[in-house]
């Protein structure tokens, strides 16, 4: 029995059946509108074969990490970082082609994947930057720094590409206000704290991974914040654009996509992970908070200010 504030989404293929009812699988190529907003069961390498060429204004990335790694019976077995160039090179040579010119692309990765994906996007694309996240939790080790970071690389397909920095700020508390004539300069004055609007770096430290009483989180071992998506999403997409996933996990892209106006396609091969992503869509109906996001800005991690819009109803903690 789960605890009662335990929100983990981890309800097995069988007692899913229905959800995974509504993922496709495709043997040929099929016109655009019939896969969008759809969850494609499905090997990633075979399908993207199938979805039609420039198409796609954001891609976004989340391979297997060259780690040996069980995702509930579908297991990736760690490589040579030669083998492991070959694969990332057969997965970008598919993606490329479905993008339109002005496509951006992300790339998650850990620090040693990071390297080799890192070369193989820079003889394709247009490296724009690489962004740093605070996983917040990490494993000791007891011969080597714990590692508690992550990489995620920004390119784009042409030169020409969206980037809408307006729309990711960062909500910053300030320590030592300073002012002018007696009045905040750059800062806001409220009754939970003295805060500024921040452009971001490439550099995140306000992510929370997903945890047992946040709605969000499944039972997957490596599953992103939807945080952390919404700020690539809104940053370098339009409402009404398409985003692709093509290897989904447990739905985080696609539900962040539809919680903020954008059309998406995932696409997965295990059918326990196509159930909870399908459910979490389900949920996003009802539900289009987005944790550490409120007001139109993302809030650091553990603020009480937002913690207090949460409890009013009118936006999520952080």
């Amino acid at each position: 029995m789960k605890a009662s504030r335990n929100k983990t989404i981890d309800i097995t293929v069988e007692e899913g059946k229905n959800y995974l009812k509504r993922c496709i699988s495709l043997s040929k190529e099929m016109p655009l509108e019939d896969i969008i907003d759809k969850t494609i069961y499905g090997d990633s390498l075979a399908t993207l074969k199938l979805v039609p060429r420039e198409s796609v204004d954001l891609l976004i990335v989340d391979p297997p990490y060259n780690l040996e790694k069980d995702f509930h019976g579908n297991k990736f077995k760690k490589m040579t970082d030669e083998i492991y160039e070959e694969y990332t090179e057969g997965w970008v040579n598919l993606v490329k082609p479905l993008l339109k010119a002005n496509a951006s692309i992300y790339v998650c990765c850990d620090w040693k994947s990071s390297i080799v994906i890192g070369s193989v996007l820079k003889k394709h694309f247009h490296i724009q930057n690489r962004i740093t996240w605070q996983r917040e939790k990490g494993r000791g080790a007891l011969s080597n720094w714990k590692n508690g970071m992550e990489d995620i690389w920004f390119a784009t397909n042409s030169r020409n590409y969206t980037f809408n920095v307006e729309d990711v700020k960062v909500r910053r508390r300030v320590i030592a206000p300073y002012k002018v004539d007696g009045k905040p300069k750059d800062w806001e004055e409220t009754e939970d704290g003295n805060f500024r609007n921040t452009y971001p770096s490439n550099f995140w430290d306000d992510i929370s991974i997903p945890y047992w009483s946040m709605p969000e989180n499944t039972a997957h071992p490596t599953q992103k914040p939807e945080k952390l998506l919404a700020k690539l999403i809104l940053a370098s997409s339009n409402e009404g654009d398409l985003i692709l996933d093509p290897f989904l996990g447990s739905g985080s892209t696609s539900v962040t996509a539809k919680k903020l106006g954008r059309h998406y396609i995932g696409i997965e091969q295990n059918e326990q992970y196509c159930v909870w992503a399908e459910k979490r869509l389900e949920m996003a109906d009802e539900d289009k908070t987005i944790q550490g996001y409120a007001d139109g800005v993302f809030w650091e991690r553990n603020t009480t200010a937002a913690q207090q819009k949460f409890k009013n109803g009118r936006g999520n903690e952080v």
